[in-house]
Protein backbone atom coordinates (compact mmCIF):
# COMPACT_ATOMS: atom_id res chain seq x y z
CA UNK A 1 0.00 0.00 0.00
CA UNK A 2 3.08 2.03 0.57
CA UNK A 3 4.42 1.34 -2.73
CA UNK A 4 0.74 2.80 -4.23
CA UNK A 5 0.91 5.59 -2.38
CA UNK A 6 4.41 7.41 -3.20
CA UNK A 7 4.08 6.34 -7.41
CA UNK A 8 0.41 7.90 -6.86
CA UNK A 9 2.11 11.09 -5.24
CA UNK A 10 4.98 11.24 -7.74
CA UNK A 11 2.60 11.17 -10.62
CA UNK A 12 0.26 13.76 -9.00
CA UNK A 13 3.79 16.06 -8.71
CA UNK A 14 4.75 14.83 -12.78
CA UNK A 15 1.65 16.33 -13.46
CA UNK A 16 1.94 19.05 -11.97
CA UNK A 17 5.08 20.00 -13.33
CA UNK A 18 3.70 19.29 -16.91
CA UNK A 19 1.04 21.85 -16.27
CA UNK A 20 3.28 24.42 -15.53
CA UNK A 21 5.03 23.66 -17.95
CA UNK A 22 5.13 26.43 -21.56
CA UNK A 23 3.25 25.17 -24.67
CA UNK A 24 5.41 24.99 -27.11
CA UNK A 25 5.05 27.00 -30.34
CA UNK A 26 6.00 26.03 -33.77
CA UNK A 27 8.03 28.38 -35.80
CA UNK A 28 9.11 26.77 -39.50
CA UNK A 29 11.63 28.45 -41.33
CA UNK A 30 13.76 27.97 -44.33
CA UNK A 31 17.14 28.20 -44.70
CA UNK A 32 18.61 31.54 -45.30
CA UNK A 33 15.01 32.79 -43.67
CA UNK A 34 14.20 34.61 -40.54
CA UNK A 35 11.63 35.36 -38.19
CA UNK A 36 11.10 38.18 -35.67
CA UNK A 37 9.47 37.19 -32.41
CA UNK A 38 7.72 40.79 -29.82
CA UNK A 39 6.96 40.22 -26.74
CA UNK A 40 4.72 42.49 -24.42
CA UNK A 41 7.09 42.18 -21.28
CA UNK A 42 11.40 42.89 -21.63
CA UNK A 43 13.28 39.66 -22.34
CA UNK A 44 15.60 38.78 -19.49
CA UNK A 45 17.01 35.58 -21.15
CA UNK A 46 17.55 33.49 -24.50
CA UNK A 47 18.51 29.99 -24.97
CA UNK A 48 18.47 27.73 -28.43
CA UNK A 49 19.73 24.41 -28.31
CA UNK A 50 21.41 23.86 -31.40
CA UNK A 51 22.82 27.14 -32.72
CA UNK A 52 24.67 25.42 -36.19
CA UNK A 53 20.25 25.17 -36.83
CA UNK A 54 19.17 27.87 -36.01
CA UNK A 55 21.05 31.47 -33.96
CA UNK A 56 18.69 33.63 -32.04
CA UNK A 57 19.61 37.23 -31.84
CA UNK A 58 18.05 39.94 -29.21
CA UNK A 59 17.59 43.21 -31.64
CA UNK A 60 15.90 44.95 -28.49
CA UNK A 61 14.44 44.72 -24.77
CA UNK A 62 11.16 42.84 -26.06
CA UNK A 63 12.25 41.95 -29.96
CA UNK A 64 14.45 38.47 -30.37
CA UNK A 65 15.37 37.86 -34.06
CA UNK A 66 15.51 33.67 -34.88
CA UNK A 67 17.83 33.45 -37.92
CA UNK A 68 17.57 29.98 -40.00
CA UNK A 69 21.10 28.59 -40.67
CA UNK A 70 20.90 24.65 -41.78
CA UNK A 71 18.11 22.06 -42.05
CA UNK A 72 16.97 20.17 -38.63
CA UNK A 73 14.91 20.87 -35.34
CA UNK A 74 15.62 22.86 -32.48
CA UNK A 75 14.32 24.36 -29.11
CA UNK A 76 14.29 27.84 -28.29
CA UNK A 77 13.69 28.97 -24.59
CA UNK A 78 12.92 32.58 -24.28
CA UNK A 79 12.49 34.16 -20.23
CA UNK A 80 10.73 37.63 -19.70
CA UNK A 81 11.22 39.97 -16.82
CA UNK A 82 8.74 37.66 -14.79
CA UNK A 83 10.40 35.19 -15.15
CA UNK A 84 8.42 33.39 -17.31
CA UNK A 85 9.92 30.56 -19.74
CA UNK A 86 8.22 31.08 -23.34
CA UNK A 87 9.31 27.59 -25.86
CA UNK A 88 9.41 27.39 -29.32
CA UNK A 89 9.93 24.56 -31.57
CA UNK A 90 12.07 25.49 -34.36
CA UNK A 91 12.05 23.43 -37.35
CA UNK A 92 14.55 24.78 -40.77
CA UNK A 93 14.05 23.12 -43.79
CA UNK A 94 16.67 23.78 -47.20
CA UNK A 95 15.82 25.97 -50.06
CA UNK A 96 14.59 24.14 -52.81
CA UNK A 97 14.61 27.28 -54.69
CA UNK A 98 17.78 26.72 -56.62
CA UNK A 99 17.19 23.26 -57.07
CA UNK A 100 13.95 23.46 -58.47
CA UNK A 101 15.29 25.94 -61.15
CA UNK A 102 18.16 24.09 -62.11
CA UNK A 103 15.86 20.71 -62.35
CA UNK A 104 13.34 22.26 -64.24
CA UNK A 105 16.03 24.44 -66.91
CA UNK A 106 18.74 22.37 -66.68
CA UNK A 107 17.13 19.45 -67.02
CA UNK A 108 15.13 20.90 -70.25
CA UNK A 109 18.58 21.65 -71.46
CA UNK A 110 20.27 18.40 -70.89
CA UNK A 111 17.82 16.87 -72.82
CA UNK A 112 17.45 18.67 -76.00
CA UNK A 113 21.22 18.76 -76.59
CA UNK A 114 21.51 15.05 -76.05
CA UNK A 115 18.64 13.50 -76.33
CA UNK A 116 19.86 9.96 -76.82
CA UNK A 117 21.98 9.90 -73.53
CA UNK A 118 20.72 8.39 -70.18
CA UNK A 119 22.40 11.23 -67.88
CA UNK A 120 21.10 11.97 -64.31
CA UNK A 121 22.00 15.35 -62.49
CA UNK A 122 22.24 16.50 -58.58
CA UNK A 123 23.77 19.58 -56.99
CA UNK A 124 23.73 22.95 -56.87
CA UNK A 125 25.51 26.29 -58.01
CA UNK A 126 28.46 25.27 -56.14
CA UNK A 127 28.78 21.57 -57.29
CA UNK A 128 26.78 19.67 -59.66
CA UNK A 129 27.64 16.13 -59.86
CA UNK A 130 26.62 13.85 -63.55
CA UNK A 131 25.87 10.30 -63.51
CA UNK A 132 24.56 7.90 -66.19
CA UNK A 133 25.98 6.49 -69.47
CA UNK A 134 26.55 8.13 -72.87
CA UNK A 135 27.28 7.01 -76.08
CA UNK A 136 31.19 8.54 -76.68
CA UNK A 137 33.23 10.86 -75.37
CA UNK A 138 32.22 13.68 -77.49
CA UNK A 139 28.59 13.55 -75.63
CA UNK A 140 30.47 13.67 -72.07
CA UNK A 141 32.44 16.39 -73.07
CA UNK A 142 29.42 18.17 -73.69
CA UNK A 143 27.56 17.16 -70.95
CA UNK A 144 30.04 18.67 -68.72
CA UNK A 145 30.31 22.07 -70.63
CA UNK A 146 26.58 22.53 -70.44
CA UNK A 147 26.74 21.85 -66.70
CA UNK A 148 29.55 24.47 -66.22
CA UNK A 149 27.26 27.27 -67.37
CA UNK A 150 25.06 26.54 -64.00
CA UNK A 151 27.76 25.44 -61.33
CA UNK A 152 31.09 26.73 -60.73
CA UNK A 153 31.82 23.28 -60.41
CA UNK A 154 31.24 19.84 -62.15
CA UNK A 155 31.92 16.67 -61.29
CA UNK A 156 31.64 14.06 -64.30
CA UNK A 157 30.94 10.74 -63.66
CA UNK A 158 29.59 9.35 -66.57
CA UNK A 159 30.20 5.93 -67.91
CA UNK A 160 31.70 6.41 -71.53
CA UNK A 161 32.30 3.00 -73.86
CA UNK A 162 35.42 2.03 -74.80
CA UNK A 163 37.73 4.62 -76.16
CA UNK A 164 39.82 4.59 -79.20
CA UNK A 165 43.37 5.51 -79.69
CA UNK A 166 44.43 7.93 -82.20
CA UNK A 167 47.82 8.08 -83.76
CA UNK A 168 48.67 11.85 -84.64
CA UNK A 169 51.20 12.03 -87.59
CA UNK A 170 52.79 15.70 -87.69
CA UNK A 171 55.55 16.98 -90.18
CA UNK A 172 57.43 20.39 -89.23
CA UNK A 173 59.05 21.53 -92.06
CA UNK A 174 60.63 25.06 -92.23
CA UNK A 175 61.44 26.84 -95.92
CA UNK A 176 64.18 29.70 -96.88
CA UNK A 177 62.37 31.56 -98.63
CA UNK A 178 65.43 33.83 -99.27
CA UNK A 179 66.82 33.55 -102.71
CA UNK A 180 70.23 34.70 -103.09
CA UNK A 181 71.31 36.30 -106.19
CA UNK A 182 75.78 36.47 -106.97
CA UNK A 183 76.93 39.13 -109.70
CA UNK A 184 80.83 39.89 -110.08
CA UNK A 185 82.72 40.76 -113.47
CA UNK A 186 86.51 41.17 -114.00
CA UNK A 187 87.96 42.75 -116.85
CA UNK A 188 91.60 42.52 -117.41
CA UNK A 189 94.09 43.58 -119.91
CA UNK A 190 97.77 43.07 -120.55
CA UNK A 191 98.59 43.91 -124.72
CA UNK A 192 101.36 46.42 -125.09
CA UNK A 193 99.56 49.01 -125.82
CA UNK A 194 97.11 49.16 -122.40
CA UNK A 195 97.23 47.22 -119.00
CA UNK A 196 94.69 47.58 -116.52
CA UNK A 197 92.10 45.89 -114.85
CA UNK A 198 88.24 46.93 -113.89
CA UNK A 199 86.36 45.20 -111.52
CA UNK A 200 82.88 45.09 -109.58
CA UNK A 201 84.89 43.84 -106.23
CA UNK A 202 82.26 41.41 -104.81
CA UNK A 203 85.23 38.96 -105.59
CA UNK A 204 89.20 39.07 -105.92
CA UNK A 205 90.22 40.60 -109.22
CA UNK A 206 93.40 39.75 -110.61
CA UNK A 207 96.88 40.60 -110.04
CA UNK A 208 99.80 41.88 -111.59
CA UNK A 209 102.68 40.90 -109.49
CA UNK A 210 105.79 41.27 -112.09
CA UNK A 211 106.30 44.04 -114.60
CA UNK A 212 109.31 43.79 -117.13
CA UNK A 213 110.33 46.58 -119.25
CA UNK A 214 112.93 46.64 -122.11
CA UNK A 215 113.91 50.17 -123.87
CA UNK A 216 110.78 51.22 -122.50
CA UNK A 217 108.81 49.15 -123.84
CA UNK A 218 106.66 46.42 -121.59
CA UNK A 219 108.44 43.05 -122.42
CA UNK A 220 106.99 40.55 -119.78
CA UNK A 221 103.59 40.80 -117.22
CA UNK A 222 101.81 37.92 -114.90
CA UNK A 223 99.03 37.75 -113.86
CA UNK A 224 97.32 36.07 -110.58
CA UNK A 225 93.72 35.17 -110.52
CA UNK A 226 92.57 33.48 -107.47
CA UNK A 227 89.41 32.98 -108.76
CA UNK A 228 88.31 32.32 -112.33
CA UNK A 229 84.35 32.69 -111.20
CA UNK A 230 82.68 30.50 -113.36
CA UNK A 231 83.16 32.33 -117.11
CA UNK A 232 86.27 32.85 -117.87
CA UNK A 233 87.03 34.61 -121.78
CA UNK A 234 90.76 35.32 -122.46
CA UNK A 235 91.85 36.67 -126.59
CA UNK A 236 95.46 35.60 -126.86
CA UNK A 237 95.97 37.29 -129.74
CA UNK A 238 94.47 40.86 -128.24
CA UNK A 239 95.70 39.85 -124.65
CA UNK A 240 92.52 40.49 -123.49
CA UNK A 241 90.49 39.13 -120.95
CA UNK A 242 87.41 38.98 -118.46
CA UNK A 243 86.07 36.68 -115.85
CA UNK A 244 82.51 36.31 -114.48
CA UNK A 245 80.14 35.17 -112.46
CA UNK A 246 76.51 34.85 -112.42
CA UNK A 247 75.14 33.01 -109.53
CA UNK A 248 71.52 31.97 -108.03
CA UNK A 249 71.56 30.16 -104.68
CA UNK A 250 68.34 29.29 -103.19
CA UNK A 251 67.50 27.17 -100.62
CA UNK A 252 64.89 24.16 -99.98
CA UNK A 253 62.24 22.94 -97.78
CA UNK A 254 64.08 21.54 -94.28
CA UNK A 255 61.84 18.71 -92.17
CA UNK A 256 62.88 19.94 -88.56
CA UNK A 257 60.74 16.46 -86.62
CA UNK A 258 58.40 14.09 -87.24
CA UNK A 259 56.93 12.81 -84.21
CA UNK A 260 54.11 10.42 -84.04
CA UNK A 261 52.23 10.09 -81.14
CA UNK A 262 49.53 7.64 -80.13
CA UNK A 263 46.90 8.69 -77.39
CA UNK A 264 43.33 8.21 -76.11
CA UNK A 265 40.60 9.83 -77.68
CA UNK A 266 39.89 12.97 -74.68
CA UNK A 267 43.57 12.74 -73.19
CA UNK A 268 46.11 15.29 -73.69
CA UNK A 269 49.11 13.85 -75.12
CA UNK A 270 52.53 16.77 -75.92
CA UNK A 271 55.87 16.25 -77.77
CA UNK A 272 59.05 18.58 -77.43
CA UNK A 273 62.10 18.11 -79.44
CA UNK A 274 65.14 20.39 -77.81
CA UNK A 275 65.84 21.15 -74.51
CA UNK A 276 65.25 23.72 -71.62
CA UNK A 277 67.83 26.59 -70.69
CA UNK A 278 68.34 28.30 -67.40
CA UNK A 279 66.69 31.66 -66.68
CA UNK A 280 67.18 33.53 -63.18
CA UNK A 281 64.60 35.16 -62.05
CA UNK A 282 65.09 38.44 -59.19
CA UNK A 283 63.33 38.64 -56.01
CA UNK A 284 63.32 40.10 -52.81
CA UNK A 285 63.93 38.70 -48.93
CA UNK A 286 63.62 40.75 -45.67
CA UNK A 287 66.52 40.28 -43.76
CA UNK A 288 67.97 41.72 -40.75
CA UNK A 289 69.85 44.74 -42.77
CA UNK A 290 66.88 45.32 -44.80
CA UNK A 291 65.64 43.79 -48.28
CA UNK A 292 68.67 41.28 -49.86
CA UNK A 293 68.27 40.13 -53.51
CA UNK A 294 67.21 36.42 -54.15
CA UNK A 295 68.12 34.83 -57.71
CA UNK A 296 66.39 31.96 -57.90
CA UNK A 297 66.77 29.87 -61.40
CA UNK A 298 63.87 28.70 -63.47
CA UNK A 299 64.07 25.99 -66.84
CA UNK A 300 62.29 27.15 -70.03
CA UNK A 301 61.83 24.90 -72.77
CA UNK A 302 62.35 25.33 -76.78
CA UNK A 303 62.70 23.73 -79.62
CA UNK A 304 59.76 21.40 -81.60
CA UNK A 305 57.21 21.49 -79.37
CA UNK A 306 52.92 19.79 -79.66
CA UNK A 307 50.39 19.74 -77.48
CA UNK A 308 46.92 17.62 -79.20
CA UNK A 309 43.79 16.55 -77.42
CA UNK A 310 41.40 14.25 -80.26
CA UNK A 311 38.12 13.55 -79.74
CA UNK A 312 35.25 11.64 -81.36
CA UNK A 313 32.47 13.57 -82.74
CA UNK A 314 29.22 11.33 -83.19
CA UNK A 315 29.33 11.24 -87.03
CA UNK A 316 32.83 9.22 -86.39
CA UNK A 317 35.17 12.29 -87.27
CA UNK A 318 38.07 13.19 -84.97
CA UNK A 319 38.05 16.44 -83.58
CA UNK A 320 41.06 17.62 -82.87
CA UNK A 321 42.86 20.43 -80.73
CA UNK A 322 46.40 21.01 -81.64
CA UNK A 323 49.07 23.45 -80.52
CA UNK A 324 52.37 23.22 -82.38
CA UNK A 325 55.32 25.61 -81.54
CA UNK A 326 58.63 26.01 -82.37
CA UNK A 327 61.48 28.11 -80.69
CA UNK A 328 65.15 28.73 -80.74
CA UNK A 329 67.49 31.09 -78.34
CA UNK A 330 68.08 34.23 -80.01
CA UNK A 331 71.05 35.99 -78.68
CA UNK A 332 71.05 39.06 -80.89
CA UNK A 333 68.02 40.53 -78.43
CA UNK A 334 69.86 38.75 -75.11
CA UNK A 335 70.23 40.44 -71.91
CA UNK A 336 72.91 40.42 -69.62
CA UNK A 337 72.69 40.65 -65.87
CA UNK A 338 75.30 40.18 -63.51
CA UNK A 339 78.32 39.18 -66.08
CA UNK A 340 75.82 36.71 -67.06
CA UNK A 341 74.35 36.73 -71.04
CA UNK A 342 70.34 35.68 -71.01
CA UNK A 343 69.18 34.92 -74.70
CA UNK A 344 66.05 35.95 -75.80
CA UNK A 345 63.38 33.02 -77.06
CA UNK A 346 62.17 33.65 -80.48
CA UNK A 347 58.85 31.49 -81.14
CA UNK A 348 56.61 30.77 -83.44
CA UNK A 349 53.27 29.42 -82.33
CA UNK A 350 49.55 28.23 -83.73
CA UNK A 351 46.53 26.96 -82.03
CA UNK A 352 43.56 25.73 -83.84
CA UNK A 353 40.70 23.32 -83.56
CA UNK A 354 39.60 21.44 -86.62
CA UNK A 355 37.33 18.19 -87.87
CA UNK A 356 39.01 15.48 -89.82
CA UNK A 357 38.31 11.66 -91.04
CA UNK A 358 40.78 9.26 -90.26
CA UNK A 359 43.83 10.01 -92.83
CA UNK A 360 43.03 13.16 -93.47
CA UNK A 361 45.60 15.91 -93.53
CA UNK A 362 45.65 19.85 -92.72
CA UNK A 363 48.29 21.92 -92.70
CA UNK A 364 49.53 25.56 -90.61
CA UNK A 365 51.32 27.74 -93.04
CA UNK A 366 52.48 31.18 -93.33
CA UNK A 367 54.51 31.24 -89.77
CA UNK A 368 57.21 33.87 -91.02
CA UNK A 369 60.44 34.34 -89.40
CA UNK A 370 61.78 38.02 -91.39
CA UNK A 371 64.87 39.06 -90.44
CA UNK A 372 66.97 42.30 -91.64
CA UNK A 373 70.20 42.13 -90.58
CA UNK A 374 72.64 45.38 -91.59
CA UNK A 375 75.87 45.79 -91.28
CA UNK A 376 78.29 49.18 -91.18
CA UNK A 377 81.58 49.69 -91.98
CA UNK A 378 83.58 52.88 -92.35
CA UNK A 379 87.30 54.33 -92.64
CA UNK A 380 88.34 56.03 -89.35
CA UNK A 381 87.93 59.64 -89.34
CA UNK A 382 87.66 59.97 -92.51
CA UNK A 383 84.06 58.50 -92.36
CA UNK A 384 83.15 61.03 -90.36
CA UNK A 385 83.57 63.92 -92.82
CA UNK A 386 80.35 65.51 -93.32
CA UNK A 387 78.72 64.57 -97.03
CA UNK A 388 82.33 63.59 -98.25
CA UNK A 389 82.62 61.12 -95.73
CA UNK A 390 79.77 58.74 -97.60
CA UNK A 391 82.29 57.67 -100.00
CA UNK A 392 84.23 56.47 -97.03
CA UNK A 393 81.72 53.85 -95.92
CA UNK A 394 79.89 50.86 -96.93
CA UNK A 395 76.65 48.97 -95.87
CA UNK A 396 75.78 45.41 -96.11
CA UNK A 397 72.20 44.35 -95.57
CA UNK A 398 71.38 40.33 -95.14
CA UNK A 399 67.52 39.31 -95.20
CA UNK A 400 66.25 36.17 -94.09
CA UNK A 401 62.72 35.07 -94.54
CA UNK A 402 61.81 31.89 -92.82
CA UNK A 403 58.74 30.03 -93.34
CA UNK A 404 57.51 27.11 -90.90
CA UNK A 405 55.01 24.68 -92.23
CA UNK A 406 52.63 21.96 -90.13
CA UNK A 407 51.55 19.07 -91.34
CA UNK A 408 49.14 16.89 -89.43
CA UNK A 409 47.81 13.46 -89.96
CA UNK A 410 45.03 11.92 -87.67
CA UNK A 411 44.74 8.00 -88.04
CA UNK A 412 42.39 5.39 -85.43
CA UNK A 413 45.02 2.60 -84.47
CA UNK A 414 44.36 -0.99 -83.14
CA UNK A 415 46.84 -2.99 -80.97
CA UNK A 416 48.29 -6.24 -82.40
CA UNK A 417 46.81 -9.36 -80.83
CA UNK A 418 48.50 -11.32 -77.88
CA UNK A 419 51.30 -13.19 -79.21
CA UNK A 420 51.63 -11.26 -82.65
CA UNK A 421 55.09 -9.89 -83.55
CA UNK A 422 54.83 -6.31 -84.54
CA UNK A 423 57.27 -5.67 -87.75
CA UNK A 424 60.37 -4.42 -87.41
CA UNK A 425 62.31 -2.41 -89.75
CA UNK A 426 64.97 -4.58 -92.23
CA UNK A 427 68.13 -2.72 -93.12
CA UNK A 428 68.99 -2.84 -96.88
CA UNK A 429 72.64 -3.61 -96.14
CA UNK A 430 72.68 -6.12 -92.83
CA UNK A 431 75.84 -5.59 -91.07
CA UNK A 432 76.29 -8.81 -89.76
CA UNK A 433 74.30 -12.28 -90.55
CA UNK A 434 71.72 -13.59 -87.78
CA UNK A 435 72.73 -16.80 -86.40
CA UNK A 436 70.20 -18.88 -88.61
CA UNK A 437 71.68 -17.31 -91.43
CA UNK A 438 75.21 -18.40 -90.55
CA UNK A 439 73.93 -21.89 -89.78
CA UNK A 440 72.55 -22.62 -93.09
CA UNK A 441 75.37 -21.29 -94.83
CA UNK A 442 77.53 -23.51 -92.54
CA UNK A 443 74.81 -26.72 -93.38
CA UNK A 444 75.36 -25.48 -97.43
CA UNK A 445 78.83 -25.34 -97.39
CA UNK A 446 79.63 -28.67 -95.50
CA UNK A 447 77.04 -30.35 -97.88
CA UNK A 448 79.14 -29.31 -100.98
CA UNK A 449 82.20 -30.14 -99.63
CA UNK A 450 80.92 -33.67 -98.77
CA UNK A 451 82.58 -36.37 -101.00
CA UNK A 452 79.73 -38.16 -102.95
CA UNK A 453 80.16 -41.85 -103.40
CA UNK A 454 80.99 -43.32 -107.05
CA UNK A 455 82.03 -46.64 -108.53
CA UNK A 456 85.27 -48.20 -108.40
CA UNK A 457 86.53 -50.59 -110.73
CA UNK A 458 85.44 -51.59 -114.63
CA UNK A 459 81.87 -50.54 -115.89
CA UNK A 460 79.82 -52.08 -118.46
CA UNK A 461 79.54 -55.50 -120.28
CA UNK A 462 82.54 -56.70 -122.30
CA UNK A 463 82.04 -59.45 -124.54
CA UNK A 464 85.19 -61.59 -124.70
CA UNK A 465 86.95 -62.41 -128.01
CA UNK A 466 86.62 -64.88 -130.05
Amino acid sequence: MRTRAAILVLALACAGRAADAPAARDVALMVGKGELLRFDRDVSKVVIAEPKIADAIVVSPRDVMVNAKGAGHTTLIIWDSANTPLRYDITVVSDTTEVEHLNRVFGAQLKSALPTSEISFSGNSELIVLTGKVENADQSRRAEALALTFSKKVQNLLQVPDRREILLQVKFAEVDRVALSQWGFNLLSRNTTTLGASSTQQFQPPLFTQLQFNNQQLANSNINMTNLLNLFIFRPDLNLGATIQAMEQQNVLQILAEPNLIVVEGSEASFLAGGEFPFPTITTTPTTAGIAPVVTIQFKKFGVQLNFTPTLTSSGAINLKVKPEVSALDFTNAVTIAGYTIPALSSRVAETEVVLKDGESFAIAGLLDNRVTQQLNKIKLLGDIPILGQLFRSRSTQKSADELMVVVTPHFVKGLAAGEKAPLPDTVVPYMPTVKEEQAAKKKKDKKNEKQPEFVGPSGHQVPNP
